[in-house]
């Protein structure tokens, strides 16, 4: 797609037609701001540090879900809480480029399946609705929860989906993040429950279901090779509008070409830093219209 093409994606994701889906790339410029080492985020990265930086068995590499479920077995939830509380929550992390953009433009709804907290610092001055997954919890039929953001802090409880104030920006973290306080989506058991309830209609709030009616995407720095990124991107799609979206996908691979086209995303063979040269280069003063894209979907 040429440049001016990623700038029609652009607007649209300005005007709340396109929804950024954010996944681990938009993170790898991201660094610690003591060691300057880089922000664990996609599956191998996160099983490494998770593992004091030592590869585990070559089964449990497959995916980072397997491993978690590894050490969630041998020393418990608790203990892979605590890392991804000290990884995500209590270490200062430089900001990440795509996300001072989206600081910048605030799109109305963003899907971001990292865990990290830089998407709900990009809405820190920005009255929001975030809703988070959940998984393995009996008290409720739902698995997700959702905090009001008054422009300053979150709600001190969670809210009830008939409460939220729909005209607010929705930030949707399904697989967690710490704050305002901790909730991850990590192990397979996790993910089996969390995608169950997907599949099912609980794991999303009735106003996003009809929200998300005609939808379409942007989906930024995932590749579409992991077996539970896949399935839940399945769910969070359903009702999309046609195409479904685009994916950013630098040298697609073959299994990459086939579920792209099972799920009618088209790939663009671009990358992060091509989207954020496009978004630099836009003049704001010069209306551009995407092609297939109503504002009102």
């Amino acid at each position: 797609m040429s440049q001016t093409g990623l700038q029609e994606l652009i607007a649209a994701i300005g005007d709340g037609s396109v929804a950024p889906y954010l996944g681990p790339g938009v993170l790898a410029d991201v660094v610690n701001r003591e060691t300057g080492e880089a922000m664990p985020a996609d599956s191998d990265s996160l099983i490494l540090a998770m593992n004091n930086g030592k590869p585990m068995a070559p089964r449990l590499m497959y995916e980072f879900p397997r491993a978690a479920m590894d050490v969630e077995l041998k020393r418990g939830r608790p203990a892979l809480q605590r890392f991804l509380n000290t990884t995500y929550g209590e270490t200062s992390w430089s900001r990440a480029a795509l996300h001072d953009w989206l600081a910048s433009t605030k799109p109305p709804y963003v899907i971001d399946i990292n865990r990290d907290t830089q998407l709900q610092d990009s809405y820190a001055d920005t009255p929001h609705t975030l809703i988070r997954g959940m998984a393995r919890i009996g008290a409720t039929d739902y698995r997700f929860r959702i905090h009001h953001y008054d422009g300053e802090k979150y709600s001190a409880t969670e809210i009830d989906q008939s409460e939220v104030d729909t005209s607010l920006p929705v930030l949707f973290k399904p697989m967690g993040s710490p704050l305002p306080d901790p909730t991850y989506i990590a192990s397979d058991a996790d993910y089996v429950d969390y995608i169950t309830e997907l599949m099912g209609g609980f794991a999303i709030p009735d106003f996003v279901k009809q929200y998300r009616r005609g939808k379409k995407y942007l989906f930024i720095g995932l590749r579409m090779t992991r077996d539970t990124e896949r399935m839940v991107l399945s769910d969070m799609l359903y009702a999309a509008g046609s195409p479904a979206g685009w994916a950013l996908i630098p040298e697609p691979n073959d299994k990459e070409k086939r579920f792209c086209k099972k799920m009618n995303i088209e790939i663009i063979e671009a990358d992060v830093d091509a989207l954020l040269a496009a978004a630099g280069s836009i003049n704001h003063d010069q209306a551009v219209e995407l092609p297939g894209v109503d504002a009102g979907c």
